[in-house]
């Protein structure tokens, strides 16, 4: 196997494949608590007259309206995040598989910015800066290990051995990729542990691995949903 094959990344491609999500499926999935079949009409209502509804549901927990909508991603990142994501069991997930194609040689490095050193206890820790040595050194032994490890790989599937079987030797920083489906409610509950932000009601420690995939979903679902998006973030990004 060539070198020059493998390829390393720091990034995370998150890209919202399709969406039947807006601010409107919350009210008319409320309005039916209290006006039944005439909350049809609300089906094409304009939601902005209804912030002050949206706003009550999030801030009193009223959750099972923001379920009616749905929102499916692709996601590219290493193995394990998703062995992180697939903890939430709140969306449906397919992911590539290793049995039935060859994997690629492309494996997570960290970029210059992630932070490297844990301080303090669980539960009460941050993540500092850590020296550029200690950043060398984990981007020479990260390169080496995952080079050495897809050399492996190759010469078991050279030898026919099943891909099954070879890719036991594969890190976990290899990429994967997945289509993962969920509504509004579950990604909320996703975003109030996966990301960590000052003004939340509950402190999270994510993994900034899994944060970063976090905040690119976050993104594209609070250009669909506005009115909500924004009541989640008044009512301290706490899902309901």
């Amino acid at each position: 196997m060539a070198e020059s094959n493998v390829q390393f990344r720091s990034d995370m491609t998150v890209e919202l494949i399709k969406a039947t999500a807006s601010d409107a499926d919350v009210v008319w999935a409320a309005r039916v608590s209290t006006k039944g079949e005439s909350s049809l009409a609300d089906v094409s209502a304009d939601p902005e007259r209804s912030r002050g509804l949206i706003n009550y549901l999030m801030r009193d927990r009223h959750g099972t309206p923001f379920e009616h909508n749905s929102l499916t991603y692709f996601v590219s990142a290493p193995i394990f995040v998703f062995r992180e994501f697939m903890r939430h069991r709140m969306a449906s997930y397919n992911e590539e598989s290793g049995r039935y194609r060859e994997l690629q040689p492309v494996f997570y490095v960290p970029g210059p910015d992630r932070r490297l050193v844990q301080q303090g206890k669980p539960g009460a820790y941050e993540f500092v800066e850590g020296t550029r040595a200690q950043y060398d050194v984990v981007v020479e032994q990260t390169k080496r290990s995952c080079e050495q490890a897809y050399e492996a790989y190759q010469a078991m599937l050279e030898a026919g051995v099943a891909r099954e079987v070879a890719r036991g030797v594969l890190p976990v920083a290899t990429y994967s990729s997945m289509y993962v489906t969920l509504n509004a409610r579950s990604l909320m509950n996703f975003l109030s542990l996966r990301t960590k932000r000052p003004d939340s009601h509950f402190p999270s420690f994510p993994q900034r691995e899994i944060e970063m995939v976090a905040e690119r979903m976050e993104d594209e679902w609070a250009q669909l949903m506005p009115l909500t998006h924004a009541a989640f973030e008044e009512n301290g990004r706490v899902s309901p």
